[in-house]
């Protein structure tokens, strides 16, 4: 990789960020063209990169989501036009920040000159203020760069990315249209980026944490989302591992931890799941939660957070045992405490039962359902799939799955976009790729007939970039999740229908890719489809639809259906 195209001292502005891209592992941009970022756009393909061009801003954003949760430094780039683009974007940069995913924004602006006489050009509010747009952006992004001074470029681009690399949340770069091609000095690009070493510390809750590990009598390990941003995942296979102790994930943890292991046990759900699970868990003298994340949505509404007074919480720079908070105890916490632990001390449990029930499958002639269908298609799943479930019935139904290890899972957990997962998993599946050098990575998606409709035309980019996905389409007749909230057959929850046979021919399949179509109503249908080898071991996109009916539902969704139907009946 070159740093220069000047001279072995300086390089060009759009060459010093596309080289730090690499470095830092991102392979591929994802994106929109506009006339303010064009020149930038000039400099990808000469940098090694792979552009990713969208439909729309806000798809991108959602697949730049999605490839900063796969790839390994947990970061991702995405390049919009000024105004118009970013603001189509925003909404996905706020999923990310939400969910912790470290969304590099770079926004092409008008040139330095525009700005400084407050032209009115396209794009803009026609009010002479080039700010606007930037400071809706700081309430979503972590950090923020405007890069006008050359003498000062190469540090502004260090820091934002530093910041996207410590924290896993998106940051917005702003680069004018006359700034692309400036010189810059080169030096520092010797220096490869890396999330600054927390000088060691934190021994106090090291060594408190130990005490409670060996006095404890009925422990359990509670796996959250955020252990991802935190990149901690090795570490809690290994802590998992080596105590051998009851272990459950959030509803934005799951995926996280091999549920093949002995001791996990899946999602915990409080109420909803298995009795002896609730007791166990009310009934636990410590609790180790790792990257908690207490949304309403990833807690059963409040009812799984763990009791304080028994819990040890690892977060991004706190350890909180009990009550009290150790501040500034570094990244490498986790590992520290795996170094530190005598095993021969370590209290050997064991949890409540693993109810194995055998499973039986539904007859052939009967009508696909919410209550069976998940554990139908888990059968096709595979290690090392990503498995992606769309807001609505599939990111409820999502939660019953047994995943193979090695595989992941993507569901909704707080930002809840509906239409998210489609470009999601667009951005998943290209960052599998430039991981593992795997061009036949595969993903699956479950997705609603609704949300379908919100980002549908990413298809065309799926195809495009030719990639190894099965998309199972529940054709429910519109938003079954918000019918179960409110206005069960109220015409604002219909939609129109569409013919989604006819999808890959019309988003630009080959011909032979084009037949790779599917319909089922009935378990044997259903059964026949899983089974044929186009699915089995096929390649490119396949399209599953599937038939429910418009208010099947499980779990708390079913709750709420219930709740309104006996408020009709008063």
């Amino acid at each position: 990789m070159t740093a220069s195209s000047l001279s072995p001292q300086t390089t060009k502005v759009a060459e010093y960020l596309f080289l730090r891209f690499r470095q830092l592992g991102i392979e591929s941009v994802f994106g929109v063209p506009g006339d303010y970022n064009l020149r930038l756009l000039d400099f990808l393909e000469p940098a090694g990169l792979h552009w990713v061009g969208n439909c729309n801003e806000l798809n991108a954003a959602y697949a730049a989501d999605g490839y900063a949760r796969v790839n390994g430094n947990g970061l991702s780039a995405l390049i919009t036009t000024y105004g118009v683009g970013e603001l189509s974007a925003i909404n996905g940069i706020a999923g990310a920040f939400t969910e912790k995913a470290g969304v590099v924004h770079v926004v092409g602006t008008p040139s330095r000159s525009l700005q400084r006489d407050r032209t009115l050009v396209h794009h803009t509010l026609a009010d002479g203020d080039y700010r606007h747009f930037a400071a809706m952006a700081s309430h979503v992004t972590k950090a923020q760069t405007n890069l006008t001074d050359p003498r000062t470029i190469p540090e502004q681009i260090d820091w934002a990315l530093e910041q996207a690399l410590i924290y896993s949340q998106p940051v917005y770069i702003e680069l004018p249209d006359d700034v692309v091609d400036v010189a810059v000095l080169a030096a520092r690009l010797a220096n490869p980026l890396s999330i600054p070493a927390s000088p060691r510390g934190g021994d106090g809750a090291l060594t408190e944490v130990l005490e409670h590990i060996y006095d404890s009598q009925r422990p359990l390990i509670l796996v959250d989302g955020e252990s991802r941003p935190l990149r901690i995942i090795d570490q809690v296979e290994e802590l998992v591992n080596i105590t051998g102790w009851p272990t459950w994930t959030s509803i934005f943890g799951k995926g996280l931890v091999n549920e093949s292991m002995p001791n996990v046990y899946g999602h915990y759900r409080g109420s909803l799941g298995p009795k002896d699970w609730e007791s166990y868990f009310e009934s636990a003298d410590l609790i180790i939660n790792l990257g908690p994340h207490y949304s309403d949505t990833n807690t059963y509404t409040f009812t799984t957070i763990p009791r304080e007074a028994v819990s040890i919480s690892l977060s991004l720079d706190t350890v909180k045992i009990g009550a009290k908070v150790y501040h500034d105890v570094g990244n490498g916490f986790l590992t520290q405490l795996l170094q530190s632990l005598d095993k021969t001390r370590i209290p050997k449990v064991g949890g409540p039962p693993k109810t194995t029930t055998p499973y039986v499958g539904p007859k052939a002639d009967e009508a696909i359902a919410q209550a069976s269908f998940y554990a139908f298609v888990n059968q096709i799943f595979r290690e090392n799939d990503l498995i992606l479930t769309e807001t609505g019935t599939a990111g409820h139904g999502g939660r019953q799955f047994k995943l193979p290890p090695r595989s992941r899972l993507f569901g909704p957990a707080t930002w809840l976009s509906i239409g998210y997962m489609l470009p999601a998993t667009l951005g998943v599946t290209v960052a599998k790729r430039d991981l593992t050098k795997n061009s036949n990575a595969r993903a699956i998606l479950i997705i609603g007939d609704g949300s379908l409709q919100m980002s549908a035309q990413e298809i065309s980019t799926i195809i495009r970039e030719k990639l190894n996905v099965i998309m199972f389409i529940i054709n429910n007749s519109g938003y079954t999740i918000e019918r179960a909230i409110h206005g069960r057959k109220q015409a604002y929850n219909d939609i129109a229908p569409w013919r989604h046979t006819k999808a890959l021919e019309f988003f630009g399949a080959e011909e032979g890719q084009a037949k790779n179509s599917f319909v089922a109503r009935t378990y044997g249908e259903l059964g026949r489809v899983l089974n044929d080898e186009r699915i089995r071991n096929g390649g490119g996109l396949r399209i599953v639809e599937v038939f429910m009916d418009q208010e099947d539902v499980q779990g708390a969704l079913l709750h709420l259906m219930e709740k309104q139907i006996a408020a009709e009946k008063q």
